[in-house]
Order: C-alpha cells, then sequence, then structure tokens
C-alpha cells in the first residue's frame, strides 16, 4: 500500500480584482502662504496658475561661478496668498469626497517644510475650517436623510464591517446605553470654542448622483505615527495617570506626576491584501459635529513641541480616516439587505504629514533632535519609494518598492498599487530662510507629478429596481393617512345593509278581483322568484367574506403567536447574555489583578535591564576601543609586512641578477680559455700528423668538442644586425661526428602553421623527419620521436624559439603517446657593429687587434666552420659555436 504524500496547506490565493488599465497621476497642488511680519526677503513668485520661480536671496549662490539662477516649477495648480479655504477644497478634496460616497478609496496629504501652513491647510481655524471639516460636512449633507440607525453596521476588529437586524442594533444599543456609557456629542451639546462655526452655512456642498436606495453608515478613527510607532489618538486609557504602586516595603514605586506610555499599534493585512491598524478605535458618528468634536479630541493629544521655528511644531504624522459602509435596503425598501457580499466599504486618508527640518535652525536638542531625525528619515523613505516607482514606470523595470522600511509607506501601500486616488498639497512658505529646504521640497513634488496610479474601479449595481425606499414611504404614507382617518363603525354597517336591502328589487302593486286572473298572479310569483335568486347571491356573497376574514383572523392569530415566540427567544438569548456579560466581567477583574500583578514585575524588569543595558553600553564602548587598536595595529602591521616584503624582493631580484651575470662572465672566460687550449692541441696534434706521414694528404683535424654547458648556461645566439656573408670557399674540409639521433630513429617534425620563419643563417635541421603541422595517430605510429616548434615573444622584444623534445611510446589500447623529455631553448641577440667598412688584414695588423669575435672582414668570417656536436642526449640540433680555423703561416 502506498501511503499518500501529505502536502503542503495551499497559500490563499490573492482576490481577483477587475484590471484597469487606465491611470491617472498623483495630482499634485502648490501653496502658498502668506510672509510673515517680521520676514522681508520673499524668494517665490507666483508666474501663473500652475507655475511658480524660485529666487535665490540674496547672499546665497547657486553656481560654482556665483551667478543667480532661477527656477520654475509646475504643478496642476498653484494656490496663492489671496486663496480661500473654499476654493481650495472645491478643487482638491471635493472631487475626493464625490468618489468615496460613490465608493472608491482616496488619500490626501500635505507635504512641506515646519512652519509652512500644513496643519492650517488640514484643519484651518474658526470661520476658516480646512479640508477635514469641510469634508465631513459634505459628507454628512450628502447622506444624511439616507443613514442607517447606529450598530447597524459593526466592525469585526479585521477592516471588515458585519450587518445586524434591527432587533440585533436596537439590543446593542441598549447594552451601550446601560453597561457601557459612550460619551456622545451632538449639534445640541455645546461644541470646544476652538472648533465652532468652522464653516459657515452658505459654503456648504453637496454631493451629486447619492444613491437613495442605500443606507450609509460612517466611522472614523484617528492615529499618529511618532518616531515611527502608531499610536491612537482616540484610546480613553491615554491620559490616565498611573495611579501609585507600593511594594513590599510600603514606599511608592512611582510618582503620581508619571503618565502610562501609550500602546503602539502594529499594521496587519485584511483578506483583501489591504494595510490596516489592529487595534485601532473605530467610532460610529451621526453629524458633522460629532465627527469633528471626535477629531478635536484626538487633536489634543497630539505630539506637539515649540521649536525655534515654529511654536506649535507637529512632532509626528497624523492619519485621520474616514470609513463609508453602504449597502443598499431590500426588495421592499424598508430594512437594509443582510448580505455581507454587498456591504462597500469606501475610506478617505487625510494625513497631515510633519515638517522636514534642519537641527542646526531648529536649535533642537535631547528628544527633539531623535524626532527631527525620525521625521527627516520617514519623509526619506517615502521620497525613495516615489522615485522608485517612477522608475519601474518609465524605465520598465521591476526594482521592488521597500514600502516596508518606514509606518508611513507601508500603511498606504494600497494606494500607490492601484486602490484609490493619491492627491498631494505641497505647502511653502516664500521666507529667504526656507529657501535650500523649499527647493529640495519642490524637486521631490515635481518628481512626484510623473508617478502614475492606476484608476480604481466603478462598484458593481445591486440587481434590485431603483426608487424603493420612494415607495416604500409614500406607503406608509398613505397608510398612516387611513389610520388617522379611523375605520368603519356599526352606523356605516346599518347604512351598507339598508343599501344593500334597496337594490333588493320592490313587489309589483296587484289586486285581485277575480279568482280566475291570469295576469297578476303570474306577475307576483314572477317578482318573488327574482327576490329569492337576489337573496341567494347575497348569502353567497356572505358566505365568501366570512371565510375571508376567517382566514385573515387565523392569519393574525398565527403571526401574533410566532412573534411572541420570537419575543420570548430574544428574551432568552438577553437572558444568556446578561450572564456572558457577568461572567466577562469577572474574567475583566481577574485579569486586572493579574495585569497589575506583571505591571509590578515590568517595572522591576525594566530597572534591570537599564542596569544591564548601561553596562552592555560601556562594555560595547570599550570592545569598540579595543577593536579599534586591534585594528590599528594590524594595520600598521600589514603596512610593515608588505614595506619589508617589497625589500626583500627587490634585494632579491638585485642579487639573482649580480649572480647571474657573473656567472655568465666566469662562464664565458672559461669557455674561452678551454677553446684557446683545445686550439692549441689540434695544432700540436696536426703538426704531429703531418710529421709522422708526409706522403700522405693530411685530413683536417677533428676538432675537440668542447664541453656542452647545461641548459641554463647555454648562450643564445646572437643575432646581426647585417646579414653574415656565406662562405664559398673553405681553407680546409672539417670532418664531423655523427649525432646519435641521426641514426635510425625517426622523428615527428611538428611545427604549427602560425610557426615564423626567421630568416637567420644558423637554423636548427633535423635530418630523416616528417615535418606535419598537426601529428596524427598514423603519422605518429612511423616514427619513434616527436619535436614541437614553439615560439613566444621574450621580455626583451625579441622572438624565443623552444624545441620540446619527447619518446612516442605505445600504449595498451593500441594507440601512440608521447612523453615530453627535453626543452631547448633558442634564442636571437642583437649584437651592434661598430662600424659596417670592411678593413684589411694589414689594417688589422697594424691596429692589433686580434681578436677572434670581431667580424670585420672575409677572411676572418670564412675561417669559422659550423659543427653538430655528437653524442648529445637532446637529439638532432645544432651547438652554434664560432671556431676560428688555424691559419696557414
Amino acid at each position: 500500500m502506498i501511503r499518500q504524500a501529505k502536502g503542503r496547506t495551499p497559500r490563499r490565493p490573492p482576490p481577483k480584482k477587475p484590471s484597469s488599465n487606465q491611470k491617472d497621476p498623483v495630482g499634485v497642488y502648490c501653496r502658498v502662504r502668506p510672509l510673515g511680519a517680521e520676514d522681508v526677503e520673499c524668494c517665490i513668485e507666483v508666474i501663473s496658475g500652475s507655475t511658480i520661480q524660485l529666487h535665490a536671496p540674496e547672499g546665497f549662490r547657486t553656481n560654482r561661478n556665483g551667478e543667480f539662477r532661477e527656477t520654475q516649477y509646475s504643478f496642476k495648480k498653484v494656490f496663492g496668498v489671496s486663496v480661500s479655504q473654499m476654493e481650495l477644497f472645491e478643487h482638491v478634496a471635493k472631487p475626493l469626497v464625490d468618489d468615496l460616497i460613490h465608493g472608491k478609496n482616496g488619500l490626501l496629504f500635505t507635504y512641506g517644510v515646519t512652519g509652512s501652513g500644513k496643519t492650517f491647510t488640514m484643519t484651518g481655524s474658526p470661520g476658516q475650517g480646512g479640508l477635514l471639516p469641510r469634508s465631513l460636512d459634505m459628507i454628512f449633507s450628502s447622506i444624511g436623510p439616507y443613514q442607517a440607525k447606529r450598530f447597524v453596521f459593526k466592525t469585526d476588529e479585521k477592516n471588515g464591517l458585519e450587518i445586524q437586524n434591527e432587533v440585533d442594533a436596537l439590543l446593542e444599543r441598549q447594552r451601550r446605553e446601560n453597561n457601557l456609557p459612550a460619551p456622545k456629542t451632538t449639534s445640541r451639546q455645546k461644541l470646544d470654542p476652538d472648533i465652532a462655526d468652522m464653516i459657515k452655512p452658505e459654503e456648504a456642498y453637496k454631493a451629486d448622483g447619492v444613491d437613495e436606495d442605500s443606507s450609509y453608515s460612517v466611522f472614523v478613527s484617528y492615529i499618529e505615527i511618532y518616531n515611527n510607532y502608531i499610536y491612537d489618538l482616540l484610546e480613553e486609557t491615554q491620559e490616565d495617570a498611573i495611579k501609585p504602586k507600593w511594594n513590599g516595603g510600603g514606599t511608592p514605586i512611582r510618582q503620581n506626576t508619571e503618565f502610562m506610555p501609550p500602546q503602539s499599534k502594529i499594521l496587519r493585512e485584511d483578506q483583501n491584501h489591504n494595510m490596516y491598524v489592529s487595534g485601532c478605535m473605530e467610532v460610529e458618528v451621526k453629524s458633522s459635529e460629532e465627527a469633528f468634536q471626535v477629531f478635536w479630541k484626538g487633536q489634543k493629544r497630539r505630539k506637539v513641541a515649540n521649536t525655534c521655528l515654529n511654536r506649535e511644531s507637529s512632532r509626528s504624522h497624523s492619519v485621520f480616516i474616514i470609513k463609508l459602509a453602504q449597502a443598499p435596503l431590500d426588495a421592499d425598501g424598508d430594512n437594509v439587505l443582510q448580505d455581507k457580499n454587498q456591504v462597500v466599504v469606501s475610506q478617505l486618508c487625510l494625513v497631515d504629514l510633519a515638517g522636514s527640518e534642519r537641527t542646526g535652525r531648529t536649535g533642537a536638542e535631547g528628544t527633539r533632535i531623535r524626532e527631527a531625525g525620525n521625521i527627516n528619515q520617514s519623509l526619506l523613505n517615502l521620497r525613495i519609494c516615489i522615485e522608485i516607482l517612477r522608475e519601474n514606470q518609465m524605465c520598465g523595470t521591476n526594482r521592488m518598492v521597500p514600502y516596508r522600511d518606514s509606518k508611513v509607506t507601508h500603511l498606504f501601500k494600497n494606494y500607490f498599487d492601484g486602490e484609490g486616488k493619491v492627491k498631494m498639497v505641497v505647502c511653502v512658505n516664500p521666507k529667504a530662510d526656507d529657501y535650500e529646504e523649499t527647493l529640495l521640497v519642490m524637486r521631490f513634488a515635481e518628481m512626484t507629478q510623473e508617478v502614475e496610479v492606476a484608476r480604481p474601479v466603478d462598484r458593481p449595481i445591486c440587481g434590485f429596481t431603483p426608487g424603493r425606499r420612494h415607495r416604500n414611504q409614500a406607503f406608509k404614507e398613505e397608510l398612516s393617512r387611513k389610520l388617522e382617518r379611523g375605520g368603519p363603525s356599526d352606523r356605516d354597517m346599518a347604512s351598507l345593509i339598508n343599501n344593500l336591502v334597496h337594490d333588493i328589487p320592490p313587489l309589483p302593486s296587484c289586486e285581485l278581483t277575480d279568482p280566475h286572473d291570469d295576469i297578476t298572479l303570474p306577475r307576483m310569483i314572477e317578482a318573488l322568484q327574482n327576490r329569492y335568486k337576489i337573496r341567494l347571491q347575497m348569502i353567497d356573497e356572505y358566505n365568501k367574506a366570512a371565510n375571508m376574514m376567517k382566514s385573515m383572523l387565523q392569519e393574525v392569530d398565527s403571526d401574533r403567536i410566532a412573534k411572541s415566540n420570537f419575543t420570548q427567544e430574544q428574551n432568552d438569548k438577553l437572558v444568556e447574555k446578561d450572564r456572558i456579560i457577568q461572567s466577562n466581567k469577572m474574567e475583566i477583574e481577574r485579569l486586572e489583578k493579574i495585569t497589575k500583578t506583571q505591571e509590578q514585575k515590568i517595572d522591576i524588569l525594566q530597572k534591570t535591564t537599564k542596569l544591564y543595558e548601561e553596562d552592555k553600553r560601556s562594555l560595547q564602548q570599550e570592545l569598540e576601543t579595543r577593536e579599534q587598536r586591534l585594528q590599528k595595529e594590524l594595520s600598521d602591521k600589514r603596512r610593515l609586512e608588505q614595506r619589508m616584503h617589497g625589500v626583500v624582493t627587490d634585494t632579491q631580484h638585485k642579487w639573482e641578477k649580480e649572480c647571474d651575470r657573473r656567472v655568465n662572465a666566469k662562464q664565458l672566460e672559461m669557455q674561452n680559455k678551454l677553446w684557446v687550449k683545445d686550439e692549441k692541441l689540434k695544432q700540436l696534434k696536426a703538426i704531429v700528423t703531418e710529421s709522422k706521414t708526409p706522403g700522405r694528404p693530411e685530413p683536417p683535424p677533428r676538432q675537440t668538442q668542447p664541453r656542452r654547458p647545461i641548459r641554463e648556461e647555454r648562450i643564445p645566439a646572437k643575432r646581426s644586425a647585417s646579414p653574415s656573408p656565406i662562405p664559398t670557399a673553405t681553407p680546409v674540409r672539417p670532418l664531423h661526428r655523427r649525432s646519435r639521433s641521426a641514426g635510425g630513429e625517426k622523428w615527428v617534425d611538428h611545427k604549427p602553421s602560425s610557426s615564423m620563419d626567421l630568416g637567420t643563417v644558423l637554423q636548427p635541421v633535423i635530418p630523416n623527419a616528417i615535418q606535419v603541422s598537426a601529428p596524427t595517430e598514423k603519422t605518429l605510429s612511423k616514427c619513434d620521436r616527436y619535436v614541437l616548434t614553439h615560439q613566444e615573444v621574450a621580455s626583451d622584444g625579441e622572438i624565443k624559439t623552444k624545441l620540446i623534445k619527447g619518446d612516442v611510446m605505445k600504449t595498451r589500447g593500441g594507440g601512440q603517446a608521447v612523453q615530453f623529455t627535453d626543452i631547448e631553448t633558442l634564442k636571437q641577440e642583437i649584437t651592434p657593429v661598430p662600424s659596417r667598412k670592411r678593413k684589411s688584414s694589414e689594417e688589422k695588423r697594424a691596429n692589433g687587434d686580434q681578436s677572434d669575435g670581431a667580424w670585420t672582414d672575409v677572411e676572418t668570417r670564412c675561417s669559422v666552420a659550423a659543427e653538430m656536436r655528437a653524442g648529445s642526449h637532446m637529439g638532432p640540433g645544432y651547438e652554434h659555436r664560432g671556431i676560428t680555423k688555424r691559419r696557414k703561416p
């Protein structure tokens, strides 16, 4: 039996999103704030509705040659100093709110240096509401009549929404009001004076094309990204002071002035691969005043500090998320359709980025320096992501965008991947002190315009008949109108019966005068028969109405019983819920006790950790110091070794050259002396031989072969500057000894086709050889020895020839193999000739120059013979020696 291999759980496939080939560039707008009263010089000029120009301030040179340079930057639209908040909202945020109501996402963030008016653009002031309050006002002005009741839409803590029926929503509202009262802010309550009258009634906007057959609900959340950590600004526990804790000795561990540090949140990915903040509080709001009150509550908790550049400088990036849930009504147009798949969730993120700043200008110290560093780093990561996106789109590359390097880019990754429109408002300050920072901001903004984002697709249309809500309202109004008039009374029933009785035909007037009257009686009988028929019809109709009424009463009774049963079930569920709530309360109390105990342990561990961290820091510093010292010593040692190695190498090369020179000189001297002795012996032998055989012609004496130098001692053949003359006559016929390789051995002379003919007079000759350019097995089988002629360029630029020799051997498989035994090297040297003029022998004798090595005249050149050395173990070749023959007296 073969056991089936256990496979891994397949990865969940990503949702298939409808592809959108249409792309829109990131909308970048520029807003110039007014110049301050203390500022004199302005470096920004608005040229047109889409272009601004930057002037270098006095004393600042942008070019190396000291000249001023003016730069222009173009945007989708430029808003000057006189532009109102209402006009800015109409061009920038109003299209995003329209898309939000129609089920599309949007991202709007402000960018610029510190003190450039980003927070004012986003929030505004009383009477001059910014983009955020105007967006909230437009949303609720558009969907106000179509909002669902509270808790009909309920968050599932996983970036999704669930739908509850009217009964569950009512129970949820009662439970929240009774057990967990949540503070609500309505328009009837008194608002904070800082946010009162943000928007004038005549400045309100309303979206067009709102779906009346859908039900809407708005959820808001507010977070901040501080030092690359995410915090929820709507948590109630952030501003609660920690109560003093007591240890075993009865002394408090913390003071009352210390506060609980906020708990950072983490980013997660939902089932649709969208990023969201896990555990973030989402508040359901029903009016713009309530939503802005929630925003202002979180705004007071945002990290703000006083710097040299801004009295209230934002030290974190704030993100206000507006989530709009909408679901279609059922076929009757009365309740929300209980289908989670039909719920459309869209969100609008309004981001107020902290301003980039230089620590040298802000005068920050300690914590402020760390905050500024984290702010600049997050903005740098945003710039890097935008640059890589632009490079991938323009150059066709596929580089990975580092969204995860920063919480800001990681949170809004889906928007740049095509989940909604992206817009940016660049705020600039025209004062001269911000010129350098403004220049960098302009370059980044102009580059951002070149990034394109996929256009979001439209949501699917529900299949129900439109106008359901309007028909349902008209039916309810008509029903209430009839109920106000009242039902039918007993008097009406009596009049109805009388009308029915009057409908019966009356009896004809008749009078009997004769018992045999044939006219009156038939007439009377016919009238009675008609009345009887009408009565039967009335009885049938009455029975039908009675049966119908009876069935209606039975249906009403069954409905009443079903509703009573349903009410009993809901009561049972409510009791069960109460029990669960009580058990949860007990569990919460138990967990609170455990939490307090754990907090005490955490305090102790934190103190211990601080001590260990200090020790670790000191040890790390000491270790780094020692490592630096060790690295320095190693580098010094390495440099010294390299220097000594170079000195030793140079000295070694120097002495090797000197030794080679001395050895060569000594060898040459000894060879010359040996040659002179051999020559004298030859002459003496010739004289003795002539004296013994006077009548016989004397053969030329055999020259004694001088000692063959070893391979390293061989003197290479010198190449003359001018071609040597070929001797035409030989005074004495020399006798040559037979070489050992000239016997029965046959040679394979392998000369590649690339070999060059040097044209020298003295060249190696191999007798009894087969010359080939590429040896074959057939050629090798016919020969006993092998020689390869190899040429290469020597270090002095001359061509050096090598004769590589070997023995041809038979292999076990019947083939041929070559075993190399020796290498003979032939060199050429150019000896400078002092003069090309031939000198006569008389001149030579007169000058007393009897050097055998001076090739001066024809006689001297012709008295030189070449001899092949006999008994050589290196095979055929020539030992080139210049031998001066004996001259006749």
